[in-house]
């Protein structure tokens, strides 16, 4: 049964990244979208990471343009909104598709393992996959979900504050 750790996903210098990179970590993967309703929870998604970080928080962005056209432009350039308008610090991807026969494998996998409400179809940006240390899929968050109320799946976790 494949894992995180079993993907890697495109850097947009146009390199793979493994994501055994992560291993051991929990790690928090969104996709992504700078004009979209949502976009302001970038900087939740920052606080996540710099709260819990040193825990062993990773949060990964991946812009996609499937929805409305949302995430215009090139990854390089969607990653630049996103440190340059919200201090994002966290690795953001290369643009992906996360629907469809051109979904990225690790969207198909973590679809696959956690549906929603349209099954496994995601249905906006911005929809949230929390990953356990072991690299198993452990919570699935739509877009209205604000960054703030992963807070106790997170620590639960990390084995942090919400486990104490």
């Amino acid at each position: 049964m494949p894992t995180l750790t079993d993907f890697t996903a495109p850097l947009p210098d146009g390199t793979e990244q493994p994501l055994d990179a992560y291993e051991g970590k929990v790690v928090l993967v969104v996709n992504t979208a700078s004009q979209c309703g949502f976009t302001p929870q970038l900087e939740g998604l920052e606080e996540l990471s710099k709260q819990y970080g040193g825990d062993g928080l990773v949060v990964l962005g991946f812009p996609c343009d499937q929805f409305g056209g949302q995430a215009p432009g090139t990854g390089e350039e969607q990653g630049a909104f996103c440190q340059k308008n919200y201090g994002v610090t966290f690795p953001v991807f290369d643009k992906v598709d996360v629907n469809g026969d051109t979904a990225h494998p690790l969207f198909a996998w973590l679809r696959s393992e956690k549906g929603g409400l349209m099954g496994e179809k995601i249905k906006w940006n911005f929809t949230k996959f929390l990953v356990g240390r072991d690299g198993r899929v452990v919570k699935r968050f739509g877009s209205v979900t604000k960054p703030e109320k992963l807070a106790k799946d997170i620590e639960k976790q990390l084995g942090t504050k919400a486990a104490a």
